[in-house]
């Protein structure tokens, strides 16, 4: 399975962000975005998962589910949590499972890996930035997907939190699956750099 771009552009709000961007991804591997503020990190994994539309240049996926379309095989994870504040913690996840659609795993093993099953009837709303985000974390267990596009995956956990994530992304790539990564900090795991927009 390999993940390409060629001669990506993208325009946005009238402004071309880039133009002429190639990079590549195959299975079992860490593709690390980086560049300075602005310079279309989120643009680009918007791109592949489908949010927006490229004004140049082409993305596929080559080897995936024929059935399925790209952003289909894809976790879009946002630097903002996409949960509803009212809705506890299983019922959030349990949205997002039937939203997805797809085979799921056991949305209480994915809190448990996570560390947050001790909250699984809370609401959401009362939930601190850093548990929030292992909620949103648990999504990429609950629904396995290929492709994991992860914007500053990272934020608002702690250091044991960035360990447990580092722990999951090693195991999705073991399991055959790619990420791509928009990041400032060092993702923690063995990756390749795509630059954007010249220095970070």
């Amino acid at each position: 399975m390999q993940l390409s771009g060629s001669a990506i552009r993208c325009v946005r709000g009238g402004r071309e962000i880039f133009a002429g961007l190639d990079f590549h991804a195959s299975a079992g591997e860490a593709l690390a975005v980086v560049g300075r503020n602005g310079s279309g990190k989120t643009s680009l994994l918007r791109l592949i998962a489908g949010l927006l539309v490229p004004a140049g240049g082409t993305i596929a996926l080559d080897g995936g589910d024929a059935e399925l379309t790209l952003p289909e095989q894809c976790h879009y994870l946002g630097h903002r949590d996409a949960l509803k504040p009212a809705l506890s913690v299983a019922e959030n996840l349990s949205f997002w499972a039937d939203f997805l659609g797809g085979e799921r795993s056991d949305a209480g093993e994915s809190l448990a890996t996570v560390g947050i099953d001790h909250a699984t009837d809370l609401p959401a709303g009362f939930l601190s930035a850093g548990q929030r985000r292992r909620l949103s974390l648990a999504r990429l267990l609950t629904v396995r997907r290929p492709v994991w596009l992860l914007d500053e995956p990272t934020t608002a956990l702690d250091t044991a939190g960035q360990d447990m994530f580092c722990s999951l992304m090693r195991d999705h790539l073991a399991r055959g699956g790619l990420i791509v990564a928009a990041t400032h900090a060092p993702l923690g795991i063995d990756s390749r750099e795509l630059r954007i927009g010249g220095a970070a």
